[in-house]
């Protein structure tokens, strides 16, 4: 039985492999096809979507992606936010510790993802805002699509509930949330350290409740 079994995934393995080999000789024959008129059209289309790549990125630069920046104060983060199609906004004090946890890893995603902004405001110099977005918890992420405030990550919670969670686990959370161009997959986070021992599996709506702000801790 055993036998039969494994004869039958080799079949399929060695199938599965032809096809394969078929596909890549097909593609090889019709590149050996090609005139020098065909390939002078292939290079000139490769080399349009670069230009256009390198127009789009210089648009993000000049507009402020790519790093990570401190606006000065409330008004400043409506024209901001009106500029950019996509935004990450770290609500942060500077006594929260956790708070400069975020910031390490907004610093390296902020230059990875130049389609996003990503910028960070002291709620001390923005009490209207933080009430309008009905932000009670610090640190919390605003995510921001289109000018609309389309998620929220407050706190570590979604991160895997700990202060060593990895750049990577904040990345596809904020994947998650369409607000960077995440290339992994969205329905599986990235795989905690063996040190904090916890796994995520999934995310939840959180309902924000409290009068004041209160930092985020371990007790939450």
């Amino acid at each position: 039985m055993a036998s039969t079994s494994i004869d039958a995934i080799t079949k399929i393995l060695e199938t599965s492999a032809k096809i394969v080999e078929d596909e890549l000789d097909a593609e090889l024959n019709q590149l050996k096809q090609l005139d020098e008129d065909d390939l002078e059209r292939l290079r000139e289309r490769r080399l349009e979507a670069l230009r256009k790549a390198q127009k789009r990125k210089q648009e993000y630069l000049n507009k402020g992606h790519g790093e990570y920046r401190e606006i000065p104060s409330e008004k400043d983060f409506f024209s901001e936010v009106k500029e950019s199609d996509k935004v990450v906004c770290h609500f942060y004090r500077s006594s929260t510790f956790r708070c400069k946890i975020l910031d390490k890893h907004l610093a390296t995603l902020a230059k990875k993802h130049v389609e996003t902004k990503f910028i960070k405001l002291n709620v001390e110099k923005a009490p209207f805002l933080t009430e309008r977005l009905r932000i009670k918890i610090i640190p919390t992420l605003a995510l921001l699509l289109d000018g609309k405030s389309k998620d929220y990550v407050v706190g570590f919670t979604d991160l895997g509930n700990t202060d060593e969670f990895s750049t990577e686990m904040l990345e596809w959370r904020l994947g998650c949330a369409d607000v960077i161009n995440y290339s992994g997959n969205t329905m599986e986070p990235p795989s905690m350290t063996q040190k904090s021992g916890r796994k995520v599996t999934k995310l939840e709506k959180k309902t924000i409740r409290g009068g004041g702000l209160d930092s985020d801790s371990d007790d939450d």
